[in-house]
């Protein structure tokens, strides 16, 4: 299986999971892909990129705020996977607007972020903002 295939698979398996566990967590049905990545033609490509897609933008938006974030991004990674320099840049500048911007490794990182998100107990430092607002962080694997 090669390592977009497995992003894939761990994506739609989130998706699957928060489809039940919205019952529990009704924040979860606002949950959406963002869907930048893949292969395209190049007339596809310009096409996408005049509507306003950009290189690096996470996964994942789940837009309920849960004190002190205003919402939460996840970029999704195969175990082997790694970020590229442009998802590194838009997370620490999701960050530092507030946002919880979390790089999980696998379908469990991705559960147990949301689940402690939703649950309001994922930290700052946790979702790679400084614990003191004066600091720069600039990027946290989890």
């Amino acid at each position: 299986m090669t390592r977009r295939n497995e992003e894939h698979r761990i994506q739609a398996a989130v998706f699957k999971w928060a489809k039940y566990a919205s019952s529990k967590h009704p924040c979860l049905r606002l949950m959406f892909a963002i869907p930048n990545g893949g292969a395209r033609d190049e007339i596809t490509g310009a096409m996408l990129k005049a509507e306003g897609v950009k290189a690096g933008v996470p996964d994942i938006f789940l837009p309920h705020p849960v004190e002190p974030f205003h919402g939460l991004f996840l970029e999704l990674k195969s175990s082997k996977g790694r970020p590229t320099p442009e998802q590194r840049e838009w997370l620490m500048r999701l960050r530092h607007r507030g946002y919880a911007a979390v790089l999980c490794r696998g379908f469990d990182q991705a559960i147990d972020t949301l689940s402690r998100y939703v649950t309001g107990q994922l930290t700052p430092g946790e979702a790679g903002l400084p614990e003191n607002p004066n600091t720069r962080t600039y990027y946290v694997e989890r």
